[in-house]
């Protein structure tokens, strides 16, 4: 641990029209570890119809940032560890619609334990009906990239996708290239080394390059099959799905751009670029 951090852990929780999903993300913490945990709950600028807020905030850990405007995930899970004072050497940033299993923190803190070099740590992450979701997965390479892009909605089973989504390897604990922003323990020394998530990403691919900064800086992307949470998935971006499609698309170009610069990567990337805007065009005609 850093010298000038303590031991102490926080959760940070972005939140937008959390709705009924933030009161059992929080009753489930309770026994999620045997520590006091403090809870920010960095808000997205949800209006007085979603009373889950207020209420959440009569908890006595519970401490309510209203941002007063959506600033996207990561900027605002920025502005939510921002809150938090040097005692606090652990961070868990979460979206409010997990449960988490009992224990599951403590384990990814005994993990952390082994793992001097890791930076951040992924759980087991389980969707409702039981199914293990892909949540610590490879970077994506331009090929790999491009044929999970293309080829992921209408061939579930290529090559590209499976090998991207890591889905046929068993849950294990190991290193991984990136850990689903959904739910990952933290390092705060980790977090400082590298500035956090990078605020031009609106939403989706903070995580992909979260990881990939992580891992240039030196540190350890770490997957945690021996915590377990479970995620209903989806609670905010259902509130404008096509908006988000297109906002997934953009930080997809993003992300390949930023990691492919010069001259000689412009036909690349143009063509890219196309074929991100075919498949969303697709994909909206497809969800009318």
């Amino acid at each position: 641990m850093h010298p000038q951090y303590g031991d102490e852990v926080a959760v940070v929780v972005v939140t937008y029209f959390p709705g009924e999903t933030l009161e059992p993300f929080l009753e489930t913490l309770e026994k999620a570890t045997t520590r006091e945990v403090k809870v920010v709950l960095a808000d997205n600028d949800t209006d007085a119809s979603d009373g889950s807020l207020d209420k959440a905030a009569e908890r006595g850990n519970v401490h309510l940032l209203r941002i007063g405007e959506n600033l996207g995930y990561g900027r605002a899970a920025n502005r939510g560890v921002a809150e938090l004072d040097e005692r606090y050497g652990w961070i868990v940033i979460a979206n409010p619609d997990l449960e988490w299993h009992p224990g599951s923190i403590d384990e990814l803190l005994d993990v952390a334990a082994r793992w001097p070099r890791g930076g951040a740590f992924g759980p087991l992450i389980q969707e409702p009906d039981g199914t293990v979701y892909p949540s610590a997965r490879l970077l994506p390479s331009l090929g790999r990239g491009i044929g999970h892009a293309a080829l992921g909605k209408v061939w579930r089973g290529n090559p590209w996708t499976k090998q991207y989504r890591q889905e046929t390897a068993k849950p294990t604990e190991r290193t991984s290239g990136w850990l689903s922003g959904s739910c990952q323990l933290i390092r705060r020394e980790a977090w400082d080394s590298v500035e956090g998530f990078d605020p031009r990403y609106f939403m989706y691919f903070e995580d992909v390059d979260l990881g990939d900064r992580l891992g240039r800086a030196g540190w350890l992307n770490v997957y945690a099959p021996s915590a377990t949470v479970m995620h209903i998935g989806g609670q905010a971006t259902k509130r404008a799905s096509a908006k988000m499609l297109a906002a997934h698309h953009v930080s997809a170009y993003r992300y390949l751009a930023d990691r492919h610069r010069g001259p000689q990567w412009k036909p690349v990337l143009a063509a890219v670029k196309l074929g991100l805007a075919a498949r969303l065009k697709l994909a909206t005609w497809r969800d009318r």
